[in-house]
């Protein structure tokens, strides 16, 4: 996996742990928490410029602090990304599918690559040229978020099950870039596996916990999107899917708790 970029352990931050503060965190607890996990000041204050920019983050001051709020939108997200990183869903063989059917005039292009995007991160294959697929158990998130983007007008919906030509696990192999996905598992796997220990010899230290967890679930979150949750008939037998989920519960488990400690603390110093 890439370096996580700061922007990106911002957005961690907030949905971690501003909601619990009216959605709001100073502009001081993010720079704090931030140096705490390696990054400057100047990348920081940079970082959030361009959220605000980009109307994910808005500007307000509580109690004269100068801080930031969640938009109403990106909350929305982060409401339905909990339930993806938190209460993953996996269908069955005998599940069907959901199919996004779009046609998008050449005059709004923008539209075409925006749709998507928005459908390449809900974890959606593409079956052929403006036909895109995924389990049917996320037909209600896509639902909301293509009304969200207000594409109802270039979009039909559909729920189906495939009949033919073919075996539909070589199918899915068709659809989804399988490989790129299970490497995605492996690489988390591999920079994680040692964060139980590395937690216990710093001992139990809630500044370590945060260290390891804020990074740990920023590169989580994306997963779960990238993986819709496909039937394990239909994967490889050396998925390391399962693996990776279970070293992400145990580490949630573990850390969650003592990392929210050292960033209340911090947020309230």
């Amino acid at each position: 996996m890439p370096e996580i970029a700061p922007r990106q352990l911002i957005i961690t931050l907030f949905g971690l742990y501003a909601r619990d503060e009216h959605h709001w965190l100073s502009v001081k607890s993010v720079v704090k928490l931030l140096g705490d996990l390696g990054v400057e000041s100047a990348g920081v204050r940079s970082s959030i410029s361009r959220l605000k920019r980009r109307g994910i983050l808005l500007a307000m001051k509580d109690h004269g602090a100068a801080g930031y709020a969640l938009s109403d939108e990106i909350l929305e997200v982060l409401r339905e990304g909990d339930v993806r990183i938190f209460e993953r869903r996996r269908a069955s063989k005998a599940d069907g599918f959901v199919l996004v059917v779009y046609s998008i005039p050449e005059s709004e292009r923008e539209k075409r690559h925006e749709l998507r995007t928005a459908l390449t991160r809900m974890g959606f294959g593409t079956a052929a040229p403006g036909v895109w697929v995924a389990p049917e158990h996320l037909h209600d998130e896509v639902a909301r978020t293509l009304g969200r983007l207000g594409m109802q007008s270039y979009v039909e919906l559909f729920t189906a099950r495939y009949d033919a030509f073919g075996s539909i696990a070589d199918k899915v192999a068709q659809w989804w870039d399988l490989g790129a996905i299970d490497a995605a598992y492996a690489d988390f796997i591999d920079r994680y596996s040692g964060a139980r220990q590395r937690w216990k010899e710093a001992g139990d230290s809630t500044r370590t916990a945060f260290e390891i967890y804020v990074p740990m679930l920023t590169e989580w979150r994306r997963l779960p999107f990238l993986d819709p949750g496909l039937s394990l008939d239909l994967l490889p037998s050396s998925w390391h899917g399962i693996k990776a989920a279970e070293l992400f519960a145990d580490l949630d488990a573990l850390l969650r708790t003592p990392a929210r400690e050292h960033a209340v603390g911090t947020i309230h110093a």
